[in-house]
């Protein structure tokens, strides 16, 4: 086991279709057109020597190190930025060259600080390894501090000027100008790969140094902390701190990030069982080598002092803890939920399975709660997110889940994107999307809010829709209305792929005058010319792909927005090839893989449906157990059933509903009335204090298993430290299983998965074998497709014809009046991630350390209400307080809100209204009242009171006793 080292070509890889072939150094050669020499000659095995160059930037050419001789050319080009032609003969390694070389580096060494032997960068520093590779052996230029910022005082014990001192102001990472050799690696990846154009170079000559902005620190800067210029550095100028703490590691293993649904690929990079840092994988095809600053940095919460690691058990809520053993824990609760389905029932107990946990642990829960439990009590927070996205294209395309992969997105010309905010929440995916969008292609965003993407250095959208919030459908009929009515449509590909009396059926129905762009102005709000602008552009755009989030799925009509997408892909023929299709952005990193593995109460793994014969056939014979065929409780019923009496436990894995769910006061009252609640996580979360059991639970750094991203990648997390707690979650599952008398017997997760494959059509061919050599695949992978699926809808829908559906708009119950005039709408920010449990146990709290509430200045002046005044939020669920953020950001009559905090507990204000197919929260429509406050609501006062109690543990004294 060792550092996994991956090979830096220099230059970024070349997509000509033509090659050329050429010699290098008595070697022949052939390449894709445009390939640098430096590249070439990198694939060949001759390595140039190189400072400023790397492949994840384009070639730059100021280091000076790399220059070759090419015969019949004078000079000595840069390698990096002097592309191949047919039949030159290179040379990387001449006298004249060595010469060269060597003063360059000599200059170099003149002006660096030579504290190699302290330096947190020996042993991983390309200035040390190049002065090798050029044979440096002496300097001739001394300095003596006078022309270096290194030093503090002149030759002559006067203050130098120019002497800089080290930016530590970020959490995360230091910056030492005096070890910068002005590369401007780091100001490329922040241009290039990042596109935040945070970073410059400043001064000229010896005063030359990167800057965070105009001579701020970075902390204060427009950085956004990816690590994008950390990992460029080829010095010790700018290092994490981690490094220079623990020191270099000496082993890695790839894995997977447990944040949002982007799914980036890292090296966990360790010192013995202690993680040094992550590292963006170059390999992972979700990423490309690239990060945030979740990802990148925020993984301190797996070594929090709050983490629970031992099991623990209280006979009623108002009790403190009392720490158990694992064998008297799962006996505890085993005997419980024997006791409530004699005492109330078979389906008084269920099960919510974890978007966090892998698919293997996913699998298990439900598997547990079919076989073991003998019900479909089973759910998982996708119904508070994305179940409208599984109803919506399974009924127009057949499938429930997006059509591209993320490189998609580098063919792209037009991109829309409604209900998501890409660069807060899935900064990954923003970045590739920016790059695109600086190369010429367009942007649409409708969005109440003005979202970074609107307007951001060198990236401006051509349209912006405003739309009052919960008027998504009208708008989008809108569009449609434009397409037909001014025959913008694809009548070849909808004639071909789609059944053409349901077209004709919805095109008459777009037609109506009601969805014109200028009656729906009046609803939306949104002129009727910026519609038709936007309708106009993504018809004749060329290639566009459509990508959305939880503003599009939470809401009363969240089923029928996803479908009004669908019509709008299909009606203009932008599905089945790279660069277009139906996107939806998946919030956590594995909640599209928890509705692959069957986490709903109406279906098995693989979206089949309970009902189905065949499919209950299969997991019958290999559970060996009768499956009941009628749906399950959703989670809002169980709570419902919980107030009525009928509903008495259940098993949480990785979820807090406390916190997440709408409507905080019912979900409480519906946990205070079950006889037995057992929490699984990491720490005592909102939901466990209203728990009897809690099973701590293991981080994805100390499991095996897969998780399956927004684009249906599948993709291996590895582990990289035993579990803290003595288990995985797959075993505390397993463990749960016997105890209940089942007799499960996995040793590894991967037995798990090929029991998936065994049952689950889409995943079939998915194998570890198969995803250790290939890296990823996307499902369907099966005989028809053994590497996987990276565009789904090529020759056909799954469906066979797609489906066009009338998409009447509904106005939502949740209407502003008189006594709540505003309309709040959440959503989240970049530092912070969900409900906060694992970044708010991070230094990420520097940027995000509360939750703010986003008024407009004229509903602020109307007030009285200042910049961070306290002001009370309510609607005719409840009330709480939090700080004001004025802004033009959002639009009058709007306000918004993050929901990272449970002090501020945002969904105690949120109803219970929710999508008409799925019950899917409509948490991003709620009429409320914003007023000046002088202190926390009474839910806050009393909420902080019972949390308080809820988290007592016993000492082992007072257990005894």
């Amino acid at each position: 086991m060792g550092l996994i080292t991956e090979i830096d070509y220099g230059t970024p890889h070349s997509t000509a279709e033509n090659d050329v072939t050429l010699t290098i150094d008595g070697f022949s050669v052939t390449v894709p057109e445009g390939t640098s020499i430096m590249r070439a000659a990198m694939e060949t095995g001759i390595k140039i020597p190189k400072l400023c160059a790397t492949d994840m930037v384009d070639a730059f050419g100021s280091c000076r190190l790399c220059l070759v001789e090419i015969e019949g050319r004078n000079g000595t080009p840069s390698s990096c930025t002097t592309p191949v032609a047919p039949g030159i003969v290179v040379k990387t390694q001449t006298g004249r060259l060595k010469d060269i070389r060597r003063g360059v580096m000599e200059l170099y060494i003149s002006d660096h600080p030579l504290d190699c032997l302290t330096c947190a960068a020996n042993g991983d520093c390309e200035l040390q390894d190049m002065a090798g590779v050029v044979g440096l052996r002496d300097v001739r230029y001394g300095y003596d501090g006078d022309n270096h910022v290194h030093a503090r005082h002149a030759g002559d014990g006067a203050e130098n000027f120019r002497w800089m001192k080290k930016d530590e102001s970020n959490p995360y990472f230091t910056y030492d100008p005096s070890k910068c050799i002005v590369c401007s690696r780091c100001v490329r990846a922040c241009e290039e790969v990042q596109g935040t154009f945070a970073l410059t170079i400043e001064g000229r000559g010896f005063e030359s140094r990167v800057s965070a902005g105009m001579h701020q620190p970075f902390i204060e800067s427009e950085c956004v902390s990816c690590g994008a210029c950390v990992q460029a550095c080829p010095t010790a100028t700018l290092r994490e701190k981690s490094v220079i703490e623990i020191g270099q590691p000496e082993h890695s293993v790839v894995t997977t990030c447990a944040y949002c649904g982007v799914g980036c690929s890292f090296k966990a990079e360790m010192r013995g069982d202690e993680l040094v840092r992550m590292m963006p994988y170059k390999d992972g095809k979700a990423n490309r080598g690239h990060s945030c600053v979740k990802g990148r940095f925020a993984w301190g919460y797996a070594t929090h002092k709050d983490r629970i690691l031992n099991p623990m058990v209280r006979d009623k809520i108002t009790d403190p803890w009392r720490e158990v053993s694992w064998e008297e824990a799962f006996a505890h609760v085993a005997g419980e939920f024997r006791r409530i389905q004699y005492q109330y029932g078979k389906g008084a107990i269920g099960g919510i399975t974890s978007s966090r946990c892998t698919n293997e642990e996913t699998f298990l829960v439900q598997k547990l709660i079919r076989q073991g439990f003998g019900n479909n009590n089973v759910d998982t927070c996708a119904r508070v997110c994305h179940s409208p996205t599984g109803y919506g294209l399974k009924t127009t395309f057949g499938t429930s889940a997006g059509t591209q992969d993320f490189d998609s997105v580098e063919h792209t010309d037009v991109a829309l994107i409604i209900g998501a905010n890409p660069t807060d929440g899935h900064p990954v995916f923003a970045s590739r999307l920016k790059k695109r969008l600086r190369e010429g292609a367009r942007l649409i965003v409708i969005d109440p809010r003005r979202i970074d993407l609107v307007r951001q250095p060198h990236v401006e959208a051509a349209h912006h829709l405003p739309l009052r919030p919960g008027t998504n459908v009208a708008v989008l009929t809108a569009l449609s209305h434009v397409i037909v009515t001014e025959g913008l449509f694809d009548e070849a590909f909808i004639r071909e792929r789609c059944d053409w009396s349901e077209f004709e059926d919805y095109a008459a129905f777009a037609a109506e005058p009601q969805h014109s762009p200028e009656e729906v102005e009046k609803v939306s709000g949104v002129a009727a010319d910026t519609i038709r602008a936007a309708a106009r552009l993504y018809a004749t755009g060329g290639n566009a792909a459509i990508y959305y989030g939880l503003g599009v799925t939470e809401h009363s009509q969240g089923s029928t927005t996803v479908m009004a997408i669908a019509n709008l892909a299909m009606l203009t023929g932008n599905i089945g090839r790279p660069g277009v299709g139906v996107n939806p952005l998946r919030g956590q990193n594995n909640v599209q893989g928890a509705c692959d593995m069957g986490s709903f109460p109406h279906e098995l793994p693989g979206y089949r449906h309970m009902s189905d014969d065949a499919t209950r056939d299969v997991f019958e014979a290999v559970w060996n157990v009768t499956l009941d065929p009628e749906p399950g409780l959703r989670i809002p019923n169980m709570l419902d059933a919980a107030v009525e009496g009928s509903f008495r436990g259940l098993y949480i894995q990785g979820e807090d509903i406390l916190q997440s769910d709408p409507d905080t006061k019912h979900v409480a009252a519906g946990l205070a009335a079950m006889e037995c609640v057992v929490v699984h996580d990491l720490f005592l979360n909102e939901t466990a204090n209203y728990a009897h059991v809690f099973l701590p639970g293991s981080t994805f750094l100390e499991k095996d298993g897969t998780f399956t991203n927004a684009e249906r990648r599948i993709n291996r997390v590895r582990k990289v430290m035993a579990p803290k707690n003595g288990l995985a979650d797959w075993e505390v599952t397993q463990r749960l299983a016997q105890a209940m008398g089942l007799d499960w017997a996995y040793t590894h997760p991967a037995q798990v998965m090929d029991e998936i494959a065994l049952t689950t059509p889409s995943f079939a061919g998915v194998n570890y074998d198969l995803l250790d050599r290939e890296g990823s695949v996307q499902w369907p992978c099966n005989d028809k497709a053994p590497t996987g699926t990276p565009v789904m809808h090529i020759d056909g829908f799954v469906r066979g014809k797609g489906k066009f559906i009338r998409t009447e708009y509904v106005a939502t119950d949740e209407k502003s009046g008189p006594r709540f005039p505003l309309l709040l709408t959440t959503g989240r920010i970049l530092s912070q991630y969900n409900v906060g449990a694992q970044t708010r146990r991070t230094e990420n709290v520097v940027w995000h350390s509360e939750d703010r509430l986003e008024i407009h200045p004229h509903d602020a002046e109307q007030r009285g209400l200042c910049d961070g005044d306290w002001v009370r939020i309510r609607s005719r669920a409840g009330e709480t307080t939090l700080r004001a953020q004025i802004t033009d950001r959002v639009a009058p009559g709007v306000v918004y809100t993050t929901f990272h905090h449970p002090d501020t507990q945002a969904n105690v204000v949120t109803t219970e209204f929710s999508d008409w197919a799925t019950n899917c929260p409509e948490y991003k429509v709620t009429a409320v009242q914003v007023s000046p406050s002088n202190g926390p609501s009474d839910w806050q006062v009393e909420y902080e009171e019972q949390a308080r109690l809820a988290r007592r543990i016993a000492r082992p004294l007072e257990a005894a006793e």
